[in-house]
């Protein structure tokens, strides 16, 4: 299996947000290096779609044991890279290793059907089968799980990837890959690329572009899903795109709210907020909104901010101080609006303390514009009417909770909140490796995980057999 860059000489480093020191030095990829990435990946298809499943089911597995004997190195990666605590670097791994013995499995589950034919003697099928080689994009902020999500499936499935590093976190990915080179996968069935930020452009594009990918999966900004999708249009190359969030929590009058307080700051607070389930938006009905902000703030002041590398903490740093600007502007600009800040405090660089506000509207920025910072409004609601439409009203839809003793209650207001995830009585946050993961509206389209990632990462064919002589009109 190829590393990207075993003959490019250049690099360039990734400063650490909590030091300001060098973090990680990896190779800078050139459009050259990219192309040869995909050449690579290409060159190993026809070994490792060739392969049975019970062949590629020990390959994952030795994967999935082979990233676990690194997580110290994870851990340090994380810390040093993005500011993460080692508690959100463990749990990083365990899911992702987690997500590669689940896709381990699916190998076996490929499978297709036969259909019944109106024509006499014809035997008609359906197969699944691998795409070709596969563009992977991972985003920073839960680097071990996104990357190897981005890979995972598309390996079960017969395909090899082309994974596309962070720039934010380049070693932490490259990791990834030295775990899947050590499974003993075919040379290049993972290639990765790692480049420097201001390459990025050119260097995704010219992936993109390559005439051997031929499917992309993309985690990251609406922003920036956008144009990647508008770039692989032009060559009408499918895209599965997991994108922002604006993750609304309902918490309703016959709510618990002790349990409802729990999920939202863990919802809202966990890993700086930086996560694209995170917690966004509370709503909660007024005939119980006082009770839980009373209960909310007392909880989120036992939220600590600190060094990660200490351990003493249950927040981290954030991931830079565009961050720190961005959630003190939204802040800022709905505290102006009339909203009541009940939390927060002056982050220390990257050290960002929990922020909550209260009597958030759908005029202010807070409402609307992603923070991924720690961060979360409270919106108050006249009834469980009032707050659906408050949920729905938002470009986003990938993560929503809703908060009733009542389930049948909480299912039927799951069912009309627009997003690709619900919870009731749970929190926002909330991913497994056998589930169907993805957004609606400006949060994306498709779906990772389990099943369903069968289906964005193989081509389903239609095969007839004839069985008797044929009767034609002419």
């Amino acid at each position: 299996m190829s590393v990207m860059a075993e003959q490019n000489i250049r690099t360039f480093d990734r400063l650490g947000p909590v030091t300001g020191q060098v973090a990680s030095s990896c190779p800078a990829a050139s459009v050259g290096d990219a192309i040869a990435a995909v050449d690579r990946a290409a060159a190993a298809f026809a070994t490792w779609s060739a392969l049975g499943p019970t062949a590629r089911r020990a390959a994952l597995t030795r994967a999935a044991d082979a990233l676990e004997a690194r997580a110290d190195a994870f851990v340090a990666a994380m810390m040093d890279e993005i500011g993460a605590t080692e508690g959100w670097a463990r749990f990083n791994l365990m899911l992702a290793a987690n997500m590669v013995r689940e896709a381990a499995a699916l190998t076996t589950q490929i499978g297709g059907e036969v259909i019944p034919s109106d024509k006499p003697g014809c035997i008609a099928m359906t197969v699944r089968e691998p795409v070709g080689v596969l563009l992977g994009i991972a985003p920073w902020n839960a680097p071990i799980i996104l990357g190897v999500r981005a890979i995972a499936v598309p390996l079960a499935c017969g395909n090899t990837v082309v994974l596309k590093a962070s720039e934010q976190c380049p070693l932490t990915h490259s990791l990834i890959a030295e775990a899947f080179a050590d499974a003993g996968l075919p040379d290049g069935a993972v290639s990765l690329v790692t480049n420097a930020p201001e390459d990025a452009p050119d260097i995704v594009g010219a992936l993109i572009d390559h005439p051997r990918v031929r499917r992309i999966n993309f985690t990251g900004s609406t922003a920036v899903g956008r144009i990647i999708a508008q770039r692989a249009a032009r060559h009408l190359k499918p895209v599965l795109l997991e994108l922002g969030g604006k993750a609304p929590l309902i918490v309703l009058e016959d709510a618990d709210l002790d349990e409802a307080v729990k999920a939202a700051a863990f919802g809202a607070f966990m890993n700086q907020g930086q996560i694209c389930m995170s917690t966004e938006r509370i709503i909660v009905v007024d005939a119980v909104a006082d009770a839980f902000v009373d209960k909310f703030a007392a909880k989120v002041a036992t939220l600590a901010v600190g060094d990660p590398r200490d351990g003493t903490a249950p927040l981290g740093a954030v991931v830079d101080r565009k961050t720190v600007d961005h959630v003190r502007s939204l802040v800022a600009d709905a505290v102006a609006a009339g909203a009541v800040q009940v939390a927060g405090g002056v982050a220390d660089g990257v050290l960002m303390p929990a922020h909550v506000v209260d009597h958030v509207t759908p005029a202010m920025r807070l409402f609307r514009d992603e923070s991924f910072g720690p961060v979360v409004g409270i919106v108050r609601a006249a009834d469980e009417e009032a707050a659906i439409a408050l949920a729905n009203d938002s470009d986003y839809g990938l993560s929503a909770a809703v908060f009733t003793r009542d389930t049948a209650r909480g299912l039927r207001v799951a069912r009309r909140i627009s997003s690709g995830i619900c919870h009731v009585n749970g929190p926002t946050v909330h991913d497994e490796a056998q589930m169907p993961f993805g957004g609606v509206k400006a949060s994306g389209h498709g779906r990772f995980g389990g099943k369903a990632g069968i289906d964005a990462f193989t081509e389903l064919r239609w095969i007839t057999i004839e069985t008797q002589p044929g009767h034609y009109p002419i």
